[in-house]
């Protein structure tokens, strides 16, 4: 029986290919951006922070990581555009990119800021939109002429965006646009080697749910039950692993105790 060696490739399935994560500075996008490392990518950390992006970078440095990081304001169309631009310039090329960055404000519609709303809707919504029309031909390209075959789309978006909550209407409304236009991009990018996943996170600690922030949502579970950006990431990096002929299209990770 002839030994089977462990390649690189199997060890490290991203290797040579190159992702962009939005929202990288804290939370679910710094912690997806090691998980990709640590598989391989050399990683683009896309946010407004430049000091955090600065310290994750060296933390992916010291795990033996590449990454460059990408200033940007993605509420800003053409920031989100020039984050792909930018990242393609810097790393060569883009295999993956994880629409992360958002933005939470709880109340009810009666008592909500519209100024929030409109944050809400600028990057929960539309810098996905933006930032992936500019990654397309981008991840189209990959797919066809890359090391693995196939390129992939990750948007991170809610429970929220499946089950609508009293005290979070907006919030929801904008996870919800995401999921519908995440299973429309699947459709219509099926046959270009470009998959389309979506990541729906429950209640999970980070720095916008801190302070009280999700209590409507919570309804009372403690925070020491609830996620850690950790396991979102481990979710992220599940999907964008698969071979090239599977393809993940949607992961609801809830905390156990999380009724809804």
């Amino acid at each position: 029986m002839t030994e089977h060696r462990q390649s690189d490739t199997d060890a490290r399935p991203l290797s040579g290919c190159a992702a962009l994560i939005t929202g990288a500075s804290s939370g679910i996008g710094a912690a997806t951006a090691m998980a990709l490392a640590r598989q391989g990518a050399a990683v683009a950390l896309a946010a407004r922070r430049a000091e955090r992006l600065a310290e994750l970078a060296a933390a992916i440095t010291d795990q033996g990581g590449a990454s460059v990081p990408v200033i940007a304001d993605l509420r800003n169309p053409a920031q989100a555009r020039q984050a792909v631009e930018a990242t393609v310039e810097r790393l060569g090329r883009l295999d993956v990119l994880v629409n992360n960055a958002g933005y939470a404000a709880m109340g009810t519609l009666e008592e909500g800021e519209p100024e929030d709303w409109d944050r809400m809707i600028d990057l929960n919504f539309r810098a996905v939109l933006h930032t992936s029309r500019a990654a397309l031909p981008h991840l189209s390209r990959a797919a066809q002429d890359g090391p693995r075959g196939v390129a992939d789309l990750v948007s991170v978006s809610s429970v929220a965006g499946r089950l609508a909550r009293p005290g979070n209407s907006v919030y929801s409304a904008t996870k919800h646009a995401v999921v519908a236009l995440g299973e429309s991009l699947r459709q219509e990018l099926a046959g270009r080697g470009v998959r389309v996943g979506l990541v729906e996170p429950g209640l999970t600690r980070t720095e916008m749910t801190a302070e009280g922030a999700a209590a409507p949502v919570a309804r009372g579970l403690p925070e020491s039950r609830w996620l850690e950006a950790e396991d979102i990431a481990r979710a992220i990096a599940f999907v964008v692993t698969q071979p090239p002929h599977a393809a993940v299209s949607e992961i609801m990770v809830r905390p156990t105790a999380q009724e809804h």
